[in-house]
Parts: structure tokens; C-alpha cells; sequence
């Protein structure tokens, strides 16, 4: 197959990968936070930390959807730069306050403002890159999540006890509203805008996306297309994954804190080595699925081990601290795997006119399930006062997410024609 306009791979990736890094740091942070004097300064209670950890999903939850529509009307371009800067001031935000009251309204709102980030993204993406091509364009944005808490780990670990939990705030939303200035500059709404390609490239690329879109049954509106039952099912199978990812991420640092002879500074590098299989995992599921082109086997298998992994850790127990460490290191990287052939599904099953809002709808359930992960996950960790049942809840909702996309995935997809892309 000949590539289209290869300067698109080294352009346009490397600036997604940076952006959705940035959204990420400000809102994994939050965990170190946690972890360190954040709770002590501000008189924060373990029901209001788990409360606190999860309020950024409810946010996420109510705007995805509205910020997608608008990307998809009107501009993705915009609507991220606005994005960059406002989380990164409301990051920022977070080290200068001294009321707990605040800092519910700014987790909300470092919700609300990132929300229309990841269907942006994907939206974007999808108008710039081929079918054969999505899943691993959809990777290396995606990467910039456990890249991003691989490095944020140890970082934070150290700026907490050089310079404490709010001028480690401070220093890392910083960054967002810089690139934000750069994010403008750099990047173009879609082919036909971007000076950086020649006319035979855009013409090429602009036809066989076209071509792509003519294999795909028309959905007439944003109504039929959430509606439709593969909207549906994977909705539910992204709410149940998301409550393993985020119970995992938020409280992982508060998980290995608690570990005997534990400093912040070795919490920092131990919460690191899930994310380095992840980035492993996910670079190798999506270049296997995009040459294959199939979905469904790089997605469900992952999560059913990740399911077994947690499982595993809740049986090693904390008497086996190592032996239950690796195994979280497993269910770390699996639940990461999967998420470039998944965000693939969308674009390949619903028109270009309702694909960014049914990839919208999707995320916001996976936030819905994110916010019930982290403060469930946060719950049962301080009633309990152990890990155990956590880890048996994580566990379940990957094999439900897994058995979901068994069923969503049955065959070939039912909504489009002529396509050579299958889902199973």
C-alpha cells in the first residue's frame, strides 16, 4: 500500500501526543496529591478524597458530548486551544488554594474544560488519517496517557519533596497554557487548510477518505446513531474497562504508599513501571490490528487478562507484596493495549457526520464509569482498610467490559457495505 503524504506521521502525531500528555498530567496529578500533604493541609476526610478524585469524571461525564458536536460543526482547532489554557490555569489553581469548597468547583472544572478533548482529538485524527492507518494514529495520541503518567510519576514523587504537593501544581499545569500558543501555530482544522502539503497529496488523501465513507451505511442524525446498538454496547463495555483504568490510576500511588519502609520518592518510580508495559502494549496491539484490520481480537483479549491479573492480586494479597505488585503491573498494561484498535471502531461503522459525537457519547459513559472507578475504588480502599476488595471490583468490571465486547462485536458489522474492515 502506498502512503499518502508521509510527512503527516512525524507533523501532526508528535503534537497530538504532546497535547493529550498535557491533559493528562493535569488531571493524574491529582493522586500525588493525594498521596502526599494535600489532605492534611486542606483537612481533607478519605470519603472527600475519593470524592474529590472522581468529581473531574462528572465534569468530563455532562460536557463531552456538547464540546464534540461543536469540533465536529465548528472547529476542533479553537475549541482545544481554549481548552489548553483553561485547564492548565485551573491546574495551576489547585496549588494556591486553602478551602476544600475550591477545590471541588476546580476538579469539576478541570472536567468540564478537558472533556471535549479526546473526541476532539479522535475527530481529528480521523480526518487526516486512512482506515488502515487509524489505530495506530489513534495510539500514538493515546500514548501520551501512560507516557505521560510514566514520567509524571517520578517527577511528581521528587517535586513533592523538594517543593511540596502545591508548587508541584503550579509547576505542571504551567506547560498547557504555553503549548496552547504552540498547539495554534502548528496545527490545521483538515488537509485542504494545511499549506505543508502539496496538491497531489491533498487531492489523494482527501479521496480515499472519501472513499472510505461511501462504504459506510448512512445514519441520518446524532439520535440514530446513539440509538443504534453498537453505540450502545460499547458505551456500557467503556464505562465497565474505564472502571479498572481509572480506580487503577488515581489510587495506585496511595496503593503502593501504604507498602511498608515506602518514601513518596520510591512510590513515584514503582507507580511508573505499569505505564512502560502499557506504552509496550498498545504500540504492539495497534500496528497488529491495523495490519490485520481487525478490531475485536486486540481488544477483548486484553481485557479479559487484566480482569485475571487483578484477580491474581487480590488472592497474593498485602502479605505478598512483590508477587501482588507484578501482577498490578500486568493488569496496568493490559487494560492500556487495546485502546487504539477500540477508537478505530467508531469512524469504520458510522459516517463522518455522526462519528465524533458517537465517539463523544462513548468517552463520556467511559467517564461515568472513570468517576465511579475512582470513587469506588477510593471508598472501599479506606472503609476496608486494605486493597483486597478494590481489586475484586476492578477485576469484575474488566470481564464484564470483556464479555461486552464479545457481544458488540459478534460479527461483522451490521451498520456498513463494501467495507474490507471487520470488527471480528
Amino acid at each position: 500500500m502506498t502512503v499518502i503524504a508521509k510527512s503527516r506521521w512525524y507533523r501532526l502525531l508528535p503534537i497530538a501526543f504532546i497535547t493529550y500528555s498535557l491533559a493528562y498530567l493535569d488531571r493524574a496529578n491529582f493522586g500525588f496529591g493525594a498521596a502526599s500533604g494535600m489532605a492534611a493541609d486542606l483537612h481533607i476526610t478519605p470519603a472527600m478524597s475519593s470524592l474529590l478524585g472522581s468529581l473531574f469524571f462528572l465534569g468530563y461525564f455532562f460536557f463531552q458530548v456538547p464540546g464534540a458536536v461543536y469540533a465536529e460543526k465548528k472547529s476542533a482547532k479553537s475549541l482545544i486551544f481554549w481548552s489548553l489554557i483553561l485547564w492548565g490555569g485551573l491546574a495551576m489553581a489547585t496549588g494556591i488554594i486553602s478551602n476544600v469548597n475550591l477545590l471541588i468547583i476546580i476538579r469539576f472544572m478541570l472536567g468540564v474544560v478537558e472533556s471535549a478533548v479526546m473526541p476532539s482529538m479522535l475527530l481529528f485524527l480521523s480526518r487526516w488519517f486512512t482506515k488502515a492507518e487509524r489505530s495506530q494514529a489513534n495510539t500514538f495520541l493515546i500514548l501520551g496517557n501512560p507516557a505521560t503518567i510514566l514520567w509524571m510519576s517520578v517527577l511528581s514523587g521528587y517535586l513533592v519533596q523538594a517543593v511540596g504537593w502545591r508548587w508541584m501544581f503550579i509547576l505542571e499545569g504551567l506547560p498547557a497554557i504555553i503549548w496552547a500558543f504552540f498547539w495554534w501555530r502548528l496545527v490545521d482544522n483538515t488537509p485542504e487548510d494545511a499549506t505543508w502539503l502539496t496538491v497531489d497529496e491533498k487531492k489523494a488523501l482527501v479521496d480515499q477518505l472519501q472513499r472510505e465513507q461511501q462504504g459506510i451505511k448512512p445514519v441520518k442524525n446524532y439520535a440514530q446513531a446513539f440509538k443504534s446498538r453498537i453505540v450502545i454496547l460499547l458505551s456500557l463495555q467503556y464505562a465497565l474497562w474505564s472502571i479498572g483504568v481509572y480506580g487503577f490510576v488515581m489510587w495506585l500511588p496511595s496503593i503502593l504508599n501504604a507498602a511498608p519502609n515506602m518514601t513518596i520518592v520510591k512510590t513515584g518510580w514503582l507507580s511508573s513501571i505499569p505505564y512502560v508495559l502499557a506504552i509496550i502494549g498498545m504500540l504492539g496491539a495497534s500496528y497488529f490490528s491495523d495490519k490485520t484490520l481487525n478490531r475485536k481480537s486486540f481488544v477483548w483479549p486484553f481485557l479479559l487478562l487484566g480482569a485475571i491479573a487483578f484477580y491474581g492480586s487480590y488472592l497474593a494479597g498485602a502479605d505478598h507484596f512483590w508477587i501482588s505488585f507484578v501482577l498490578l503491573i500486568i493488569a496496568g498494561g493490559a487494560m492500556y493495549a487495546p485502546y487504539g484498535p477500540f477508537f478505530a471502531i467508531i469512524p469504520e461503522l458510522l459516517p463522518r457526520n455522526v462519528a465524533g459525537g458517537a465517539m463523544a457519547l462513548i468517552n463520556s459513559f467511559g467517564a461515568l464509569g472513570s468517576f465511579i472507578g475512582a470513587y469506588i475504588v477510593g471508598y472501599l480502599n479506606g472503609s476496608t482498610g486494605g486493597f483486597g476488595t478494590s481489586y475484586l471490583f476492578m477485576a469484575g468490571s474488566l470481564l464484564l467490559s470483556a464479555i461486552i465486547t464479545l457481544i458488540a462485536l459478534d460479527k461483522p458489522a451490521t451498520t456498513q457495505e463494501n467495507s474490507p474492515v471487520t470488527v471480528s
